[in-house]
């Protein structure tokens, strides 16, 4: 099944994901560090709340068919990958590290992403498309300054969970040439989840209160969506210009992260981001420019 390149659709629907992942950071951070929760056992119960959630969601189109694909392997290790990224993020969620520094870590994902988009799934990768990836990379680094004194190891953990996502996100583009949407989401939540459980098991940390559980039906809630939203824009768009709009969520996260715990970035973060969005919007209209000349030859 060829996929078609829509790169305004992608693009929303990248955004959309990102939006619902900061919602579900900061919800995560308040379980970890305010209600004390492990952090396996926060994503074991949010991956088990989503899977329950999106199972209706799929029944008008029939479970069987949904389950229906010709690479049950690759579905396994797509959730391998997701599985040690998720667990890496939320580790360092609970360190706890700021938000705005973890997501600057996880912008170098969009670098290895389009790398691999290249070399694997022998995509087209223009100059334009390293450019944004390349200016995105290099304000990631402005942001998070390894080179300083202040420089701290649990830095690493986010920096790991970038390289996870990203194979996992090509996973995702090469499943999606013949896989719907529903197949992607479902088997990450129905393998996802006894994965987490294992993980979990050892040191499980029950919720302590109501407001506890609602975060987590919320986180659960949230990451169905953004899950579902993800395998949209790799089905409509192609990986290495997909990737780059994973930055907007930066602003977000600091907003979230400074209105929550009161985290303020310092100032060498504002150029970063600056950075990364106009590369961003550059390569977004030179994209559409194109597809509008391919469109009238």
């Amino acid at each position: 099944m060829e996929v078609t390149h829509h790169p305004l659709k992608g693009a929303a629907w990248m955004l959309s994901a990102g939006l619902a992942f900061a919602l579900i950071n900061t919800l995560t951070q308040v379980l970890s560090i305010q209600m004390k929760m492990n952090s396996t056992s926060v994503a074991f119960i949010q991956y088990a709340i989503a899977l329950i959630v999106f199972i209706p969601w799929v029944y008008k189109t029939g479970i069987k068919a949904t389950l229906s694909t010709s690479y049950p392997a690759l579905h396994v290790l797509r959730v391998v990958l997701a599985v040690v990224g998720i667990q890496l993020w939320i580790w360092a969620l609970a360190y706890p590290i700021p938000i705005w520094q973890g997501i600057a870590l996880l912008m170098t994902s969009p670098l290895m992403a389009t790398l691999g988009a290249g070399l694997f799934l022998k995509e087209r990768v223009g100059l334009y498309r390293w450019l944004a990836t390349l200016v995105g990379f290099c304000g990631a680094m402005l942001i998070l300054e390894p080179w300083s004194e202040s420089f701290n190891w649990a830095a690493l953990l986010p920096l790991g969970a970038a390289f996870f996502w990203a194979s996992y996100s090509l996973m995702v583009k090469r499943l999606s040439r013949d896989d719907t949407s529903s197949t992607m989401v479902m088997y990450l939540l129905l393998l996802m989840t006894p994965f987490n459980a294992l993980l979990a098991f050892s040191d499980f940390t029950q919720p302590a209160n109501l407001n506890a559980w609602l975060f987590l039906v919320c986180i659960g809630l949230l990451t169905a969506f953004a899950q579902w939203a993800i395998a949209r824009a790799y089905a409509v768009a192609d990986a290495a210009f997909v990737q780059p709009w994973d930055h907007f969520k930066l602003p977000v996260n600091v907003l979230a992260g400074y209105l929550v715990f009161g985290w303020m970035p310092p100032g060498r973060l504002w150029l970063g981001a600056a950075m990364i969005i106009l590369a961003v919007a550059f390569i977004t209209h030179w994209e559409n420019r194109e597809q509008q000349v391919a469109v009238k030859v």
